[in-house]
């Protein structure tokens, strides 16, 4: 019976499959997030300024996502969701051997960065084309709750690891974290033997090469802005935590495991609210709530004794990372404006390509901002971008949501 709700939204037979794989991606990627500020800090000795100018390589391959979804034009989603998994497996397994150089830590992060923004549209378009086209909002939240899920498990499965384990190497020191990046290796490995069950029967979407078009321009600026505020709280809340507030990698990854706990909830329930309302509701209030959250944890300390700032900004941080699930809304939006299914694939990646292009320079900014001016100013550059999105979100039409639309018509799935 739970079986068949979930998978209620979903036409395609083998969506359950695709499902399990997204769940085992994100536990591996719940390991992976929980401990790797600590590992830069207490491994390689990363500071501030470093650790935004390491984010450039980092998220290149996004920036490049683009080229690589281009070059791949000629193979099924289903291929290119498989090889995420083995290039992100490739760049964990350096991380085990190799993981105590600077520089080559930094490529195998690079490695692994290139499988996971590998899998970022694939996973997204996968979801819409098995989607019944009443329920794409929903199925594209079942998506992102099963990711979530996955990564929940990620982020508490080191801390209970090392909890059962009688001889478990101690907390910070490098045994500790190969031993993490081991079980990262393992989840990887065991999802792509389950991609192998996904057959595409030599059907797949076809995609052009290099793809943008004008109908979408306001999804690109949207982008843009999604792009800047992202990367002031992928690469600095997290930082501000382990430097200013000395978190250890148990409780940060506690902290990402409650966001993704909720994320679990919320994420089907925005789905909903999209099919329902539309995604133009759904991304005018994230930027409302983004504004808030920006100043909050920007001035938590100035305002409150650091007790309380500390539990003020960890509210945040949770609530910020809640606050992503509304990628669903714009791909959404995507799906709306598309004639065809392989336009929602480059439509999508071509998105990625330009927030990370934005994101790249806001990491390379954002810690020299922050070693010479202060959080303040980092962050309220972050509320400023979500000022400026607020401002042009107002400006999408009234997406009527999946209930009402239907622009194209999917005639064959995965």
């Amino acid at each position: 019976m739970i079986k068949k709700r979930i998978l209620s939204p979903f036409a395609a037979p083998k969506a359950g499959h695709f499902l399990a794989a997204v769940l085992i991606f994100g536990i591996s990627s719940g390991i992976f997030t929980g401990i790797i500020n600590n590992y830069l800090h207490e491994i390689l000795k990363i500071s501030k300024v470093e650790r935004g100018i390491v984010e450039f390589p980092r998220e290149m391959p996004g920036l490049l996502m683009i080229v690589l979804v281009a070059l791949l034009y000629r193979f099924s989603e289903t291929r290119i969701f498989r090889m995420s998994f083995l290039i992100a497996l490739a760049g964990i397994t350096g991380m085990i051997f190799l993981g105590t150089i600077k520089w080559t830590a930094i490529l195998m992060i690079i490695l692994w960065s290139t499988g996971e923004h590998l899998i970022m549209p694939v996973r997204q378009s996968m979801g819409v084309h098995m989607a019944r086209p009443e329920k794409a909002g929903l199925a594209l939240g079942t998506v992102r709750g099963f990711r979530n899920t996955g990564q929940l498990i990620g982020f508490y499965l080191i801390p209970l690891l090392f909890f059962i384990l009688p001889f478990a190497p101690p907390e910070g020191t490098f045994a500790w974290f190969r031993l993490a990046f081991i079980a990262g290796g393992i989840a990887l490995g065991t999802g792509f033997i389950l991609t192998l069950i996904l057959r595409d029967k030599h059907l797949h979407v076809q995609r052009r090469r290099l793809y943008f078009d004008k109908k979408f321009s306001k999804y690109y600026i949207l982008e843009m802005f999604f792009g800047a505020r992202k990367q002031v709280f992928l690469t600095f809340a997290p930082f501000v935590l382990v430097i200013v507030y000395h978190i250890s990698a148990g409780t940060l990854a506690l902290l990402y495991g409650i966001s993704a706990t909720i994320n679990i909830l919320v994420a089907p329930m925005v789905g909903q609210l999209i099919d329902r309302l539309g995604y133009r509701l759904v991304i005018v209030a994230d930027t409302v709530i983004l504004v808030m959250l920006c100043l909050g944890y920007g001035f938590a300390h100035r305002f409150f004794p650091s007790h309380t700032a500390f539990l003020v900004i960890c509210v945040v941080f949770i609530l910020d990372a809640v606050l992503f699930v509304v990628t669903v809304a714009r791909t959404m939006y995507v799906k709306q404006l598309s004639d065809s299914s392989g336009e929602v694939t480059a439509t999508l990646s071509a998105g990625i390509s330009i927030n990370h292009c934005i994101s790249i320079l806001i990491a390379m900014l954002g810690g020299m901002i922050w070693e010479m001016v202060g959080i303040e100013a980092l962050f309220s550059m972050a509320a400023l971008f979500g000022i400026g999105s607020f401002v042009f979100a107002l400006t999408l039409p009234r997406g009527s949501g999946g209930r009402n639309h239907l622009p194209y018509i999917q005639k064959k799935k995965d």
